[in-house]
């Protein structure tokens, strides 16, 4: 297991692990109400103060193991929840319900409100243990999430695993075009065509995903915009060169990646600043933020974009 990653391996206890240990359904129920177990669903415990501590994907993970700790031996967990235990971020996908899917080819079982056992037919190849439990394969678990979610999260999924290298979009598109007749798979094929493993967050998979689908032109990702000496002195969220706009996606990942050690966010905000002026003065471009809020407004952020590409366009017929 990774040192880094959280173990959460033996904490889930079974309503008869407890009673074996001398308790009684009262006592238990009692632990509960005064806040020493957490009851993370029917039958399956953990102590509070580990529940409180953890992060909704942590908690997610308990829920996890708690389903697995009464499932049939041959469950796997699958669709996001293999991503999840993957510590790779995801999007839109609830986290208080468990996706499972078994490696024998019986009947999967009935969905309950924390847990959908699937149907389908899982190799053994296409299964790994990730921090002791068994899940999924990386371009397995991003198909599957194109059978229950809609193109956006999916394409959160995949490109979070791209940019992670759990798998490559050979992987991918291989995993998809094994699944032609799938339920609700016809997502698979945007998916495959809008990857794109160079996009660094989900703030950044949502901005690529919302260009698509309100008809801008695809920008580029990842420019590099160098000095008049060739120093790289900036790498550019999105880019449209020929129209001299680039975008800069303001998002949770990116003040935890770039801030320096010891800088406070005001620090960083002015650093941000100054490198963005400076952008402007060696491109003559203008730029665009775009902050997590404005990625739930699509139509009016594209039509903010197409005023500013507009006066772009404008500006360039006046001095030619």
């Amino acid at each position: 297991m990774d040192p880094d990653v959280l173990d959460l391996n033996g904490l889930v206890r079974l309503r008869r692990e407890l009673i074996d240990d001398g308790l009684t359904d009262n006592q238990i129920a009692r632990l509960v109400r005064s806040k020493v177990l957490h009851r993370i669903r029917h039958g399956a415990y953990v102590s509070y103060e580990r529940w409180d501590s953890c992060t909704p994907e942590e908690q997610h993970r308990l829920l996890c193991r708690a389903v697995l700790a009464t499932a049939h031996e041959s469950t796997v967990l699958t669709h996001g929840s293999s991503i999840v235990e993957r510590q790779v971020p995801i999007w839109g996908f609830p986290l208080q319900v468990a996706h499972t899917t078994r490696t024998i080819p019986e009947r999967a079982g009935r969905r309950i409100a924390d847990w959908v056992p699937h149907r389908g037919m899982l190799e053994s190849s296409d299964v790994e243990i990730v921090n002791g439990v068994p899940i999924s394969k990386a371009a397995r678990s991003a198909f599957e999430m194109t059978t229950i979610a809609g193109v956006e999260v999916a394409l959160v999924a995949t490109n979070r695993l791209l940019h992670a290298r759990a798998m490559t979009i050979e992987d991918f598109a291989a995993e998809v075009e094994s699944h032609p007749l799938w339920p609700r798979s016809l997502t698979a094929d945007l998916v495959v065509r809008l990857a794109d493993h160079r996009l660094e967050s989900v703030a950044e998979d949502r901005f690529s995903y919302l260009t698509y689908i309100q008809g801008l032109p695809r920008p580029e990702p990842q420019f590099e915009v160098y000095d008049e000496h060739g120093d790289l002195v900036a790498r550019l969220d999105f880019a449209w060169p020929d129209l001299g706009v680039f975008v800069e996606v303001d998002g949770r990942a990116k003040y935890e990646k770039h801030r320096r050690e010891g800088e406070t966010l005001e620090e960083f905000l002015m650093r941000e600043k100054k490198r963005e002026e400076l952008v402007c003065q060696l491109t003559g471009w203008t730029c665009i933020r775009v902050t997590w809020a404005d990625l739930g407004r699509p139509e009016l952020l594209a039509t903010r974009i197409r005023k500013v590409m507009s006066s772009r366009k404008g500006a360039a017929r006046l001095t030619s």
